[in-house]
């Protein structure tokens, strides 16, 4: 496995986690319930985190 890649991955998944939060953080800003929170966030993130899974494996069965 080369490490460029590992490195380049690693990267990518704290700029993920990191976008993650800010999202939140932005949706709970506007909010008044939990339910005006959780919903749009999860609507929003989950095709977000699907496609970063996705990439990451087919990266890492390339390596």
């Amino acid at each position: 496995m080369n490490w460029k890649v590992l490195a380049l991955l690693a990267v990518g998944g704290v700029l993920l986690l990191y976008g993650t939060v800010a999202v939140f953080e932005a949706f709970d800003r506007v909010s008044h319930s939990n339910s005006d929170t959780i919903r749009p966030f999860v609507i929003t993130m989950a095709p977000v985190w699907i496609v970063a899974v996705a990439a990451a494996r087919i990266v890492l069965k390339r390596g």
